[in-house]
């Protein structure tokens, strides 16, 4: 009789993902030659999975990963089980960032630190940001990667780093970033401004990588500048993997036209997928997902599929032929079709 490892998982969780075809996902993505940013955005962490699901799916693929030997895999770890409210102080937050640093970080994951909701509520100003970060940047074991994820993603961390102007607070992440340096391997910012990210990257201190969450201008980011380019950290890379991985090879091999070739087709697509409100991009993805056989359904955690109305998923549908991110059209356009005839237009 060989032990269930996996027994001790909330029955409902258990019946409400199919952690089979979850897993084989992250094997597809490394069968590509990417990485993996575990149960981040695309989770719907705060939004759709709890911090129990997140740690269960973290663990899970962190398990996968050790069959594949030399694979990237990083895990993101926030506050998502605390919820915000007027009892709420900063020293809860730093306790709450503690308790899931501990957990990952027992299994051996590397650490993104995703913002805090919590934090974004209970802090005063700059100088809270400063003791939680610094407080939890101290004890971390390896460098990590911070997310700065900006409102249009969740309109609860508004005013994080404590300032409404995106300048000002970048003051203020850039100054944790240059205490912390040896804890820090980059950061990711996600707010949809080329022209924020590049000021940002070219004060980063040596050696931090700034990885672009920017789903709209992805392309002319990582492709870069003389002065520097950005690493790519991206929910759209989910959803159009295959091009992403064959773009990136040719940028490794110097052709810049070619990246160009491959990548800026998926650009609209993208923009369409990540239009406001951005929050709802997961059901985009998803949808694609299913529209490529990823997935034999199109259900989220939430009831997040009707986030979408029917028209913008079928301008998604256009544009992902367009972009040449349909692995099977045929494939696809019967399951479109279906849709469609569910809602009584074909």
């Amino acid at each position: 009789m060989v032990a269930d490892p996996y027994a001790d998982v909330d029955p409902w969780l258990s019946a409400a993902v199919d952690w089979d075809t979850t897993i084989k996902f992250r094997h597809y993505l490394w069968d590509l030659g990417l990485g993996v940013a575990e149960a981040m955005d695309t989770a719907q962490r705060g939004m759709g999975l709890d911090w129990n699901g997140a740690r269960e799916l973290i663990r899970r693929a962190l398990d996968a990963a050790k069959s594949r030997p030399g694979v990237k895999i990083a895990c993101g770890i926030g506050t998502d089980h605390l919820p915000p409210g007027p009892d709420v102080g900063v020293d809860d937050v730093i306790r709450a960032y503690e308790e899931q640093i501990e957990a990952i970080e027992s299994m051996g994951g590397r650490l993104i630190v995703m913002a805090s909701r919590a934090l974004a509520a209970a802090a005063k100003g700059p100088e809270d940001y400063a003791r939680v970060y610094g407080r939890i940047l101290r004890q971390v074991k390896e460098p990590v990667i911070l997310h700065w994820l900006g409102e249009m993603f969740d309109p609860a961390l508004a005013g994080y780093w404590g300032a409404a102007d995106h300048m000002a607070a970048m003051d203020t992440c850039l100054a944790i970033i240059g205490e912390y340096a040896a804890k820090i391997d980059g950061v990711k910012i996600s707010l949809l401004s080329k022209e924020k990210e590049i000021a940002m990257r070219r004060r980063l201190p040596k050696g931090a990588r700034m990885y672009t969450g920017d789903d709209f201008n992805y392309a002319e980011l990582i492709a870069g500048d003389e002065e520097g380019y950005s690493d790519a950290l991206l929910g759209i890379f989910d959803a159009i993997a295959p091009a992403a991985s064959a773009g990136l090879a040719r940028l490794a091999d110097g052709d810049l036209q070619g990246f160009h070739g491959v990548l800026e087709p998926t650009v609209p697509l993208s923009r369409h997928i990540f239009k406001a409100p951005t929050r709802f991009y997961k059901t985009g993805v998803v949808f694609l997902a299913w529209l490529n056989g990823l997935q034999d359904h199109f259900l989220m955690i939430g009831g997040q599929e009707s986030a979408r109305s029917l028209l913008h998923l079928a301008e998604l549908f256009r544009l992902a032929d367009k972009a040449r991110v349909l692995h099977d059209p045929e494939l696809a356009a019967s399951r479109m079709g279906k849709l469609l005839g569910v809602h009584g237009l074909v």
